[in-house]
């Protein structure tokens, strides 16, 4: 998956772990970045998991070591006011990975993420800032549930579909999965998805644009017509998506399992967030230059040419190839763009396989991975002096750092928008923008 969000699951230590099991007393303290919070015992630190701050709870340990330990939380003592029923029980203590927050109440996640936001920025870039986590349209009218497009699963020995448990290669056979749309669930319905055997190992992939474009199935990457491959010579690899923003609809071609948001409504949240970042108070960037890092299919590429309009130009730069070819299909008929393919630190310092550099710019957006953007790629945008910098970012820490990089080069942070689009998860994007 080009650009991935998520990190591969670590395993747990396979050597005996002495303490593992282990009852703990615990009264929890301040949730951290990571979907846990911080207890100690004895001044150890201990990182708790189904917990929520100001709760006295029963924890095993379910990893030790030297630095700090980590446990579950199995028995509340004392419940925080926000704590609710699980959304999700099989997210819980022991189950798989993914609804870590499933016990927390929609408005209790939003402050968790909020207050992990500001934590960030205040430890990492030393910004004092207060932030305030938005939902996403039609989230709470279903609870929380039933937003992700895009479901990722995997066979057990035994043949059946399920997730991993948190921290380990070991499968979890499911029946269902609440955070999939209704179109996901329909489709994991006509293909037998819970009740079919597959190869155990293999990887299922299950794809809904939200606009109720057909969906697909992909089996190990290759599409599956009724729990076989479909080999017929048209069968569909890829889907069609609809975003909206800024009063203009676009459409776009995606790898079913290449990059993109899952929330059915991220697209046109991250997608309207950013125009008006880039637009500012002037409402007006015709015939300025963008730079769109980290482009992917082209998802704020569009609107931003848009934007520019024909007397504009927008220059996108992406590292996977296959996600390059979908954006130049969906910009086919926008020659004010120009799609750069190759690392984008390489890019910006030494241009593309071609040859072919990047120049100066008016507004710069980035949307990195995980893992940020990093000290070389900041560099190399300070050095194009652009008026405005906005920074899509999917890890609170990432972007302190990032924001940290910036303020050394003369820029600071001017506005930061929390968006809650991973319900029942501690993950939570952010658009930041920074001026000179």
């Amino acid at each position: 998956m080009p650009r991935p969000r998520r990190s591969s699951p670590r395993p747990r230590p396979s050597t005996p772990d002495p303490e593992a099991g282990r009852e703990l007393e615990l009264e929890v303290g301040p949730a951290a970045h990571g979907g846990h919070c911080v207890a100690r015992l004895d001044g150890r630190v201990v990182f708790v998991r189904h917990a929520l701050p100001g709760e006295r709870v029963r924890a095993r340990v379910t990893e030790s070591g030297s630095r700090f330990w980590r446990a579950d939380a199995v028995e509340v003592l004392e419940a925080s006011p926000d704590r609710v029923e699980s959304a999700w029980p099989e997210a819980g203590p022991g189950g798989v990975g993914g609804g870590e927050l499933a016990h927390v109440s929609l408005p209790g996640q939003r402050r968790w993420k909020a207050d992990v936001l500001a934590d960030q920025l205040r430890r990492i870039a030393h910004v004092e800032r207060t932030v305030a986590v938005e939902a996403a349209p039609g989230d709470d009218e279903r609870g929380g549930l039933a937003y992700r497009t895009r479901v990722e699963l995997v066979a057990d020995g035994e043949g059946r579909a399920g997730m991993r448990r948190f921290r380990s290669h070991d499968v979890v056979a499911l029946d269902r999965m609440p955070l999939a749309t209704e179109a996901v669930a329909a489709l994991a319905e006509a293909e037998g998805v819970w009740t079919r055997r597959w190869r155990p190992g293999a990887r299922l992939e299950l794809v809904a644009p939200a606009d109720g474009s057909a969906p697909v199935l992909l089996l190990d990457g290759a599409p599956v017509r009724r729990g076989t491959p479909d080999t017929r010579p048209n069968a569909r690899r890829a889907v069609t998506e609809t975003v909206r923003a800024g009063g203009v609809e676009h459409r776009y071609r995606v790898a079913a399992d290449g990059f993109w948001q899952v929330h059915r409504e991220a697209p046109g949240v991250l997608a309207g967030a950013v125009l008006d970042a880039v637009l500012g108070q002037s409402g007006d960037v015709a015939g300025a230059t963008v730079l769109d890092l980290y482009s992917g299919a082209g998802l704020f590429t569009l609107p931003l040419a848009h934007a520019v309009g024909p007397d504009g130009r927008v220059v996108a730069v992406e590292g996977d190839a296959r996600a390059v070819k979908d954006a130049r299909r969906n910009a086919h008929d926008l020659p004010h763009v120009e799609l750069h393919l190759g690392a984008v630190d390489r890019v910006l310092t030494d241009g593309d396989a071609g040859g072919a550099g990047v120049g100066a710019a008016d507004v710069v957006v980035l949307d990195p991975p995980r893992a940020g953007a990093g000290r070389t790629v900041v560099d190399a945008i300070a050095d194009r002096a652009p008026s405005r910098v906005v920074y899509v970012a999917c890890d609170p820490a990432a972007l302190a750092r990032d924001v940290g990089y910036l303020g050394e080069r003369g820029y600071e942070l001017a506005s930061l928008r929390g968006f809650d689009l991973f319900p029942m998860t501690h993950h939570v994007e952010a658009v930041a923008v920074l001026t000179r």
